[in-house]
């Protein structure tokens, strides 16, 4: 059963000019390809709408940002400027396990935030939704978070 992934991010343009005015040289080679870095020449919406591509294809592939490197993640232009997103080492190798295909991503910048959205969709389902909520709510129940008769909404979809 195909399903979809799907992953967003917002950051302040400011943060990023921030780092990149404090760690210039460590912020870039730690987060941005060399590709990413020639193609945004320092303009910093440019690398916060990136940055938070990152994070939204991270959302994306399940994983937040482990086990998924920074530059496991490019997100470059088209021929017609629509961004491409390309996936190398742990991402590549996630994106394999859930089955992750057809990957759409896109940017925006204004004023003082950058945003990024992705949709991708999924082959693989790791566990089904059910089996999860249950496991959770053993969880919860254990630790003293959630009592017994909490369990079972009247109907779920």
């Amino acid at each position: 059963m195909t399903s979809h992934a799907v992953g967003i991010d917002v950051i302040e343009t400011d943060r990023v000019a921030s780092v990149l005015s404090k760690h210039p040289e460590r912020f870039l080679s730690r987060v941005f390809t060399p590709a990413e870095v020639a193609f945004c020449r320092g303009r910093v919406p440019e690398l916060a709408a990136r940055f938070a591509a990152k994070e939204a294809m991270m959302k994306a592939l399940g994983t937040g940002a482990r086990s998924v490197a920074w530059r496991d993640i490019e997100v470059l232009p088209d021929r017609r400027g629509k961004p491409v997103v390309y996936l190398y080492g742990g991402a590549k190798r996630r994106a394999a396990v859930i089955g992750l295909d057809a990957i759409d991503i896109s940017l925006t910048h204004l004023q003082g935030i950058s945003m990024a959205v992705v949709v991708a969709t999924q082959e693989i389902l790791e566990e089904d939704h059910t089996a999860g909520r249950a496991r959770l709510i053993e969880r919860l129940q254990a630790r003293g978070l959630l009592g017994e008769d909490e369990q079972n909404p009247d109907e779920a979809f």
